[in-house]
């Protein structure tokens, strides 16, 4: 996608897909969608996609469990692989230890989504606009990629406390009263909002932001690989003489686009893990490059990849329901405000 010399609309970008409209119109218009904008990203990741097809708790239910599961694995040595985790978490802390720090998810997810659509849409903007003079300018590779990359870096604000006590809740062991036929003893963090309290109280709130670094890393470039792999994809699957993708196109784009940014994302992913477990009391790692020597000297190369299938089979399927439904949003909206 080279840049253009003539300003013209974008083609297969996850942002408005402007059209020409009345000088009088222009703003309220841009309002319009910007609401609408708001509103399916905060509906679609508080309640996750399949939600949203199912009317009902079925993302929530099978995706959280997964990311404890995954964390599990990043975080410690003694599982075997992903059965034999499932099963001792099940074993010694039923169901309820795959849901442990949920509500720092829950709480986080749906703004950080609205903010990170958000920043990626008018970072591209205002690069089209520096570069080539138009905001709705067909924009490059590059442009692409750094707008998603300042998309990832205003996700790491947002959402690196709520990371903290999710892996602090997920990793901690609470075993079931059940198991071990005594009163459960009371566990250092009591839920996530009491986990964020005590980590403030303990480590202060640098604390909050323990593994900020690695998150940087995986999300700035996860987020780059993500947007520009969808539009790439977009650009090649579509047949000349449309100017937006297809109902499949835009379902493999996403799907695909969700598993390589993943994949590039996995081993600062567990890196990132690691560093946010380490309590005041371990200091374990003095820092990112600390944690990265550590853990390969220990555990070899594939430690860096711990938790990647995981990875990659949840977002398939998640990513593309999230650039389907994001994509047939704005083109409603379009027409909407075309016929108006």
């Amino acid at each position: 996608m080279a840049p253009s010399s003539q300003p013209h609309p974008a083609r297969h970008h996850p942002r408005d897909f402007p059209g020409k409209r009345a000088p009088g119109t222009a703003a309220s218009a841009q309002h319009f969608r910007a609401a609408w904008h708001y509103l399916f990203t905060v509906l679609l990741e508080r309640f996750q996609p399949s939600q949203l097809c199912h009317q009902g708790g079925l993302s929530t239910a099978v995706g959280y469990p997964l990311d404890t599961v995954k964390v599990r694995i990043q975080t410690e040595n003694h599982y075997r692989g992903f059965w034999h985790c499932v099963q001792e978490t099940y074993r010694t802390e039923k169901v309820r230890g795959f849901y442990k720090g949920v509500t720092a998810s829950a709480l986080a997810v749906s703004v950080v989504s609205s903010v990170s659509f958000g920043t990626y849409k008018n970072c591209l903007g205002a690069i089209c606009r520096l570069r080539y003079g138009a905001v709705d300018a067909r924009p490059s590779q590059l442009d692409v990629s750094l707008a998603g990359a300042a998309a990832g870096a205003a996700r790491v604000v947002l959402t690196n406390p709520s990371e903290v006590a999710k892996v602090r809740m997920q990793t901690q062991r609470s075993p079931h009263p059940s198991i071990t036929h005594q009163p459960a003893s009371k566990p250092k963090y009591q839920g996530s909002l009491h986990c964020l309290k005590v980590i403030i109280k303990e480590e202060g709130f640098g604390g909050l932001y323990k593994g900020c670094s690695a998150l940087l890393c995986r999300d700035c470039s996860a987020s780059a690989i993500y947007f520009l792999s969808y539009s790439a994809m977009c650009d090649w699957l579509t047949p000349d003489g449309r100017n937006k993708p297809g109902f499949l196109v835009v379902l493999l784009s996403g799907g695909f686009a969700g598993v390589l940014a993943w994949g590039l994302a996995t081993p600062m992913d567990v890196i990132k893990s690691r560093m946010q477990t380490d309590e005041s009391d371990q200091h374990k790692y003095k820092g990112l490059i600390h944690c990265v020597r550590e853990s390969v000297r220990k555990e070899g190369p594939k430690v860096l990849f711990k938790g990647l299938g995981l990875n990659c089979i949840r977002a398939f399927p998640v990513n593309m329901v999230v650039f389907v439904t994001y994509e047939g949003v704005l083109r409603f909206t379009d027409r909407y405000i075309k016929k108006k």
